[in-house]
């Protein structure tokens, strides 16, 4: 028996949306989203005539990996605050294995037209007050562990988590082993023990809301 030829056009679609996806996120970490559609249709395996009818301009795809970006961001936090034993190792988690989150901020950070583009989007500003509000919760939950110092606010730990997420300027053979170690120092920077005091105010995940 075969399969209803609406079906399979509609699994063909899905599997064509979703290369299209993969090849855009791979190629704007490796080089940015300024890459040629032309090269991300052909690393995607697919047609230019069928890149554009699922993304009819550039900020049409940016906003998709974006929405799909802070999607499978979610996904991890909700994962990471539910599996996790203690708020503290919720918390590292996250913020060590969301390659997602990674790609994110760093396409947020390439420049004011792309940042706009996922700003203004509302799938990508509800995904995005989810994840904060998991964050505030971890971060909460992590200082009455007292394992976090109590002096920073979710909005602290992400505008941290950015400032490491940006590109490394080091040569590509000790890239991983740079972040590794940023991580590291970020990690002990966070940490109850031995904490020196900071300057101004905490800052919360309210203080990051754009809308």
């Amino acid at each position: 028996m075969t399969a209803d030829p609406e079906v399979r056009l509609r699994a063909d679609a899905r599997r064509n949306r979703d290369q299209i996806i993969a090849a855009a996120k791979a190629m704007f970490a490796e080089i940015g989203p300024e890459v040629p559609m032309d090269e991300i249709a052909r690393h995607a395996g697919v047609g230019v005539g069928t890149l554009y009818r699922r993304f009819p301009d550039r900020e049409a795809l940016i906003r998709s990996v974006a929405r799909d970006n802070f999607a499978e961001v979610l996904i991890e936090a909700e994962a990471a605050e539910a599996e996790e034993p203690t708020a503290w190792e919720a918390l590292v988690r996250l913020l060590r294995r969301s390659r997602a989150l990674r790609l994110t901020v760093r396409l947020a950070l390439l420049s004011p037209e792309v940042w706009a583009t996922m700003r203004d989007d509302a799938d990508v500003r509800r995904f995005r007050a989810e994840i904060l509000a998991i964050l505030d919760r971890i971060v909460r939950g992590a200082q009455e562990e007292g394992a976090l110092r109590r002096d920073v606010g979710a909005g602290d730990v992400a505008v941290l988590v950015s400032l490491l997420l940006k590109r490394i300027p080091a040569a590509a053979d000790v890239t991983e082993m740079v972040a590794d170690r940023v991580f590291a120092l970020i990690l002990d920077a966070l940490r109850a023990e031995a904490a020196t005091p900071l300057p101004g105010r905490i800052l919360t995940a309210d203080d990051l809301r754009t809308d």
